[in-house]
């Protein structure tokens, strides 16, 4: 993925590759946008589910070529990995001619040159371009590796910028910027006119070659301006294109890097380079280089969501004992990245795959636990024990234990509830797919040097909402607030004296899945005008609730407020800064979150190419919307989640054909899902299927269509969170 210094200079000192690593410029100040964790997610249209592809640098390292590329692709493709859901080719650095010191070569707009040896050119057709069409023949994506800033070699011919009065001169600095093999690149002034021109210029170049990922290596927090402009750059293409920041990026500003990329890494590169013989790639990689992500994993959770994801590096199984790693070490390596959401970039050799490597690589049970776009926390991290969980949308828990060592077998024990079971759940083995049975309570396994288990848990009773007494013992009273007697009250005690800076916190609040909930609040308010409290959700911001009175404060009364929980275990507390709030009996929290339901024929939504509104007596509102498909498309706007993630969305739709119709779904203009409807006896009886989509917090758009055929008559759709 980033890769590069262990080649600094002829022979490639590790000392200066730790140097590279290490180095942070602070030659401008650092722009930090401070927005909630996924809230700020890059919304370009791609990056929605974490990205699955290969990248030359682990393997192929300083000397890719074209008809390695091209190789490596053809072998995406027959290997049944394209299949598996691995999209990307990417050319990592060396692509492009480096002549020496002086940096890159360029051409007439100061872009980097392509180097023509190792790609050579047919015709007027650039070589990159070349290897990018023969990617996008085998049905695969191509991406492409770039650093910050513009070569010296432009600002010492003081090239033009493409389309405009202004040459690199005028937008250049003096203040050396990170390439770490070829160097030669200085820093940009994006206050200057010219500099963004110069950025769309190049961006402009990529996407004509059909570039559809750009990874910018050697990113600072000094780079945010590149990062900004590069962002705007790419969008102004037309193209989608992926946009991966590199490497060992800092995570205070990682809501930056939330804002402007699709992917960031997180740390250094994975390889081994001590380990290799001279003039070897092998072994790629080592336990010790995997097992300092279980850290970062942990530390940068809260950040990834769709649209942008935490980049722990390349997955370097695939060549059997030439990966570095043990079996069971391979499975891990897998497991983590994949509890994590974190893109699955291949870095071995795909034309030398090891026949039960590649197994591990097509396991759809382990890909669908990344591709479900959660970051797992972790829960459990003791001596060599490492327990990670998360819970999905439909409500599934996964959860992997890991044995940290290399060296001696290790029990791992996780409390349950702290995975968010707190009753019963059947479990299975992601990596075997055999039962494991029923579990509850804590759950124990014994596990080899470097193993994991990965378990998907269904849970079978309890686990999701109900009652919660102030009172309760696992609850958090701080500052004065007290327990009290309330022969009235459920359980015949409450809390009081919250407020003035006293808080009540419930915790262990536990839900199946992410999404607003309809949370009944029983209190007891004696003043004459209504106290007030405020309520706060994990830590987040305070939510002002006005109370009714309730005629004494040992008489409960009950009010609802929408509170967005997060799957698994939450905290609410409640508090006051500056008064009183009234005296608190529990809270109730429904099993499922609040569904919200959308007409097809609301004004709000776009019908376009034919889609008309009709009468349905049986339809919700008494109408439908018809003659979808074709062409035609229905487009649901103002879909609004208050949190990214994959929500199940319900359908209604009409549909009285004898085998079902077909329509295409897009969310947010992304890429199209077919769904296959089931007949419902006639194109005014409405039924309902529900689909897993993934959302971005805020609004968003569902379109509904069908190229070639008609789609069935939509009533509406409901989003359940």
């Amino acid at each position: 993925m980033s890769k590069h210094a262990a080649f600094d200079g002829v022979g490639g000192l590790m000392s200066t590759w730790l140097r590279g690593l290490l180095a942070v410029t602070l030659a401008v100040p650092v722009v930090v946008v401070t927005t909630a964790s996924g809230a700020g997610a890059q919304d370009n249209g791609v990056g929605r589910t974490p990205l699955l592809g290969w990248s030359s640098w682990s393997f192929i390292r300083k000397a890719p070529t074209a008809a390695k590329i091209e190789a490596q692709a053809d072998a995406v493709r027959g290997s049944g990995l394209a299949d598996a859901g691995f999209r990307y080719v990417n050319v990592d650095d060396f692509w492009y001619q480096c002549p020496g010191s002086q940096g890159p070569n360029v051409d007439g707009f100061g872009r980097w040159v392509t180097d023509p040896v190792k790609f050579p050119p047919d015709g007027a057709t650039d070589g990159i371009q070349v290897v990018a069409d023969h990617v996008h023949g085998d049905g695969l994506k191509f991406g492409l590796y770039v650093t910050p800033g513009i070569a010296k070699q432009a600002v010492a011919q003081n090239t033009p910028i493409e389309g405009t009065p202004y040459h690199a001169a005028d937008i250049a600095t003096t203040t050396a910027e990170k390439n770490y093999n070829c160097k030669g690149m200085v820093g940009i002034d994006y206050t200057r006119p010219g500099a963004q021109e110069f950025v769309n210029s190049w961006a402009n170049e990529f996407a004509s070659w059909g570039v559809d990922y750009v990874k910018i290596d050697g990113v600072g927090t000094s780079d945010v301006p590149d990062i900004q402009a590069w962002s705007n750059a790419l969008r102004q293409t037309g193209r989608p294109i992926h946009l991966e920041l590199s490497n060992s990026l800092s995570i205070t500003a990682a809501p930056t890097w939330q804002r402007y990329a699709n992917g960031w890494r997180t740390g250094g590169d994975i390889e081994c380079y001590s380990c290799e013989p001279a003039g070897s790639s092998y072994p790629l990689t080592s336990w010790g280089s995997v097992r300092s992500r279980f850290n970062q994993v942990a530390a940068w959770q809260p950040y990834g969501a769709p649209g942008g994801f935490n980049d722990y590096d390349s997955i370097e199984v695939g060549n059997g004992s030439n990966d570095g790693l043990t079996v069971d070490e391979r499975k891990a390596q897998m497991s983590l990245w994949a509890l994590a959401a974190s893109p699955f970039i291949l870095g071995t050799d795909l034309t030398n795959l090891d026949a039960g490597d590649l197994a591990l690589l097509k396991n759809t049970r382990v890909l669908a636990v990344d591709q479900d776009a959660i970051d797992a926390k972790r829960i459990v991290s003791n001596v060599n024990q490492q327990v990670y969980s998360k819970t999905e949308a439909n409500g599934d828990v996964i959860i992997g234990l890991f044995n940290y060592s290399d060296t001696a077998s290790q029990t791992d024990t996780v409390d349950l509830s702290s995975a968010g079971i707190t009753g019963s759940a059947t479990a299975t083995d992601v990596w075997s797919g055999a039962s494991l049975g029923t579990i509850s309570g804590t759950y124990s396994v014994t596990l080899n040097p470097g193993a994991v288990q990965l378990i998907r848990a269904t849970p079978t009773g309890g686990g999701s909402g109900g009652s919660f007494e102030a009172e309760s013992a696992a609850n958090t009273l701080a500052g004065g607030a007290k327990v009290a007697s309330c022969t009235a009250c459920s359980g015949g005690q409450k809390v009081g004296f919250v407020g003035n800076g006293a808080t009540l916190t419930f915790n262990n609040v536990t839900v199946a899945s992410t999404g607003r909930y309809a949370v009944a609040i029983a209190y007891g308010d004696g003043s004459t005008t209504g106290r007030q409290a405020v309520v706060s959700v994990n830590g987040g911001p305070g939510q002002t609730i006005q109370f009714t009175p309730t005629g004494g404060f040992s008489t409960p009364g009950t009010m609802t407020v929408t509170l967005t929980l997060t799957a698994g275990t939450n905290t609410i507390q409640f508090g006051n800064p500056t008064a009183y709030a009234p005296d608190f009996d529990k809270i109730t929290v429904p099993a499922s979150p609040i569904a919200t339901g959308y007409e097809a024929e609301s004004a709000s939504n776009t019908l376009a190419g034919g889609a008309k509104v009709a009468s349905c007596t049986a339809c919700s509102g008494g109408q439908k919307v018809g003659f979808v498909g074709n062409g035609a498309t229905l487009t649901f706007n103002g879909v609004n989640v208050s949190v990214a993630g994959s929500y199940p969305v319900a359908i209604a739709y009409c549909d009285g054909s004898t085998t079902g119709r077909q329509a295409v779904v897009s969310v947010n203009g992304g890429a199209g899902q077919t769904l296959t409807f089931t007949p419902t006896g006639g194109f005014s009886t409405p039924g309902t299927m529900t689909v897993t989509l993934t959302l971005a917090a805020g609004t968003n758009t569902f379109q509904f269509g069908n190229p070639t055929a008609y789609a069935p008559d939509f009533d509406k759709v409901s989003v359940t969170g």
